[in-house]
Order: C-alpha cells, then structure tokens, then sequence
C-alpha cells in the first residue's frame, strides 16, 4: 500500500476532497489488453478527469517513479477506496519527465473492472430484462444464413399455414433489414418509407 499527502503534490484537486488530505493506494487494477486505461475511464467516469497530480516531494520520488513505471508499462490503475467510489489514478507522461504524473477518475466500485473484461473478450455481457427482451446484431452472413434457414423450414412445414405464414412474416423483416445494413454500407444513408436517413457525426464533449 503506498501512502501519499496529498500536499506533496502539484495541482489542485478541485473537483474532489481525499479523505483526511491522504492518497491511499489499495490495489491494481486489471490488465488492459486492448485499449489503454484513459480511453476506458473516459468512457465510463461520468465526470471526467476529477484531479491531475504531479508530485513534487523528492522523499517520494522513488515510490512514485516505480508505481508510475509500473501502471504505465502494465497498461494498469492505481485503485483509490472512497466510499462506493473507486478513484483510478491512470500514469500520464509528464511535462516534467523526472516528476510522475497521474490524471485521476473516479467510477463505482466493480464498472472498471466489467468494463475491462469485456473489453478484453471482445464481447458484451448478456442482460436479460423481466419481458426477456435481448438486442441482437446481425451482419450481412447471419441475415442470409437466417434466411436461408426459413426457406428450408417453410418448404418443412408446407402442411401448416399459421406457421408458414409466420415465418414468411419474419423472413420479410430479415429481407428488409438485409437491405439497410447494405444500403449503409454502401453509402453511409438508409432509404425507409421514402425517407432518407445519413449518417450523423455527433462531436462528444
């Protein structure tokens, strides 16, 4: 556990009030394989980056200069325990490159981590809600495979028109759906009910 005073280092931490003026390091965090833990942080701390810190005591420099080394080279955090809150300390290259230097988010206790793991995997966790309403994402492949596979059940049940029926119903959604994603992969647009729709680029603050 490396124990710092808050007063030995630069920057003011106007956002958020450390407990009894102390930086507390309770663990590393998880390796990131695939995207650097700024990006991640970015991504799930609702306020940004809460504090920058800098130290500028040279009584800590060696602790400081390894807990740097180590959280940037590993791709890792140092995790900061307050109440429900974890307080990620990401390791940033320094103006000041004999001073290490980390820019502070804050997040809930475990996000991070899920965050990571799927991240990592390179796949969501499954949710289900109480009516068991699941998103899917299809390409191209799944909605002809899908189709596909309705025609040679439809030829199947040729003796029970309700179930033809629904699964002509359903191959025309998949048909249609077909189309759009061709249509935006082509052009970037989406042709619905004669209406156009183009992509928008949103700028994120």
């Amino acid at each position: 556990m490396l124990h710092i005073l808050v007063h030995e280092w630069l920057e003011q931490c106007r956002y958020m009030q450390f407990p009894n003026n102390e930086i507390r390091n309770h663990h590393i965090s998880q390796q990131s394989e695939r995207c650097p833990p700024l990006s991640v942080l970015q991504t799930i701390s609702p306020f940004s980056v809460r504090c920058k810190l800098e130290s500028s005591s040279p009584t800590e420099q060696s602790h400081l200069i390894n807990l740097h080394a180590s959280c940037f080279h590993e791709v890792k955090t140092a995790v900061v325990l307050i109440g429900d809150d974890e307080i990620h300390l990401v390791a940033m290259p320094s103006k000041q490159k004999k001073f290490p230097c980390f820019w502070c988010f804050a997040a809930p206790v475990g996000l991070y981590n899920s965050c990571l793991r799927m991240l990592n995997m390179r796949c969501l966790s499954i949710v289900f809600d109480l009516d068991e309403t699941l998103i899917v994402a299809n390409t191209m492949k799944s909605f002809e495979d899908r189709i596909e596979a309705l025609r040679v059940w439809i030829a199947q049940s040729i003796m029970d028109p309700m179930r033809v029926s629904g699964m002509y119903a359903e191959m025309k959604r998949y048909i249609d759906d077909r189309l759009f994603l061709k249509q935006y992969i082509e052009s970037d647009v989406v042709m619905d009910n004669g209406k156009t729709y183009k992509v928008q680029l949103e700028e994120v603050l």
